[in-house]
């Protein structure tokens, strides 16, 4: 590890631990956080995102509305008082179409790490850390041993990880609470296939719709936008 990549890690670690002492004692999360769509609430064991789980999302190809799924649930989020948190997403994340969603900036940290075991160690603090009440992480790469660090460290923080990973990844076995595959239909869509969902279901489809456009192009803007560093 050079020096610049440790300073980096350094001056991570630091701010992430300036805002778990911001909640040392703990604002009491939500035990199921509602998805915001009926259709997928109905499948998901007590109505929605469980705390204290890790969720696999494996869309079928990037930007057919993996994060846009996500945004009513983080906009709730950080309206309760809690944070959330990107690490290492593909995009630049567009901040004025995650305020349109009414997600608060000031509650939003966005961590660009530098590969895989930096990405799952950001991933593994901010899920310990009772400040976040969820965080969505992109690892290059990432084995089971892994993601059950990960399901402890969320466990610990009372907080749900969203763990993106691609499609292929479908075929392999996972320690995580739920594991969806992501595909658009042809209705403008998401069809959401739950390969696995710890405490019910499993092995069928859900489709959700939006008023919206799913494209991540409403959250994520393209590489040359300014870009959102980390929360205010």
């Amino acid at each position: 590890m050079n020096r610049q990549r440790s300073t980096e890690q350094l001056a991570q670690l630091e701010r992430l631990t300036r805002l778990c002492n911001l909640n040392r004692e703990g604002v009491a999360p939500a035990a199921v956080e509602a998805s915001g769509f009926a259709e997928l609430d109905a499948a998901l064991p007590g109505g929605g995102w469980q705390s204290g789980t890790i969720v696999e999302l494996m869309p079928t190809e990037i930007g057919i509305g993996e994060l846009r799924l996500l945004m009513p649930a983080l906009a709730r989020i950080t309206q309760a008082g809690r944070y959330i948190a990107l690490i290492s997403p593909p995009w630049i994340p567009f901040a004025p179409a995650l305020a349109q969603h009414a997600v608060r900036l000031e509650r939003l940290v966005v961590v660009h790490a530098q590969g895989a075991t930096d990405t799952l160690w950001a991933f593994e603090q901010t899920l310990r850390c009772k400040s976040f009440g969820a965080v969505l992480a992109w690892p290059a790469a990432v084995q089971d041993r892994e993601v059950r660090r990960l399901q402890l460290a969320a466990e610990a923080g009372r907080s749900t990880g969203f763990l993106y990973r691609p499609a292929t990844a479908a075929h392999e076995s996972s320690p995580a609470a739920m594991r969806l595959r992501l595909h658009a239909d042809s209705q403008g869509g998401l069809n959401l296939e739950i390969l696995k969902c710890r405490g019910g279901r499993s092995g069928f489809s859900v489709q959700v719709r939006s008023q919206d456009e799913w494209r991540n192009s409403q959250a994520m803007a393209p590489e040359n936008a300014p870009e959102l560093t980390h929360a205010g």
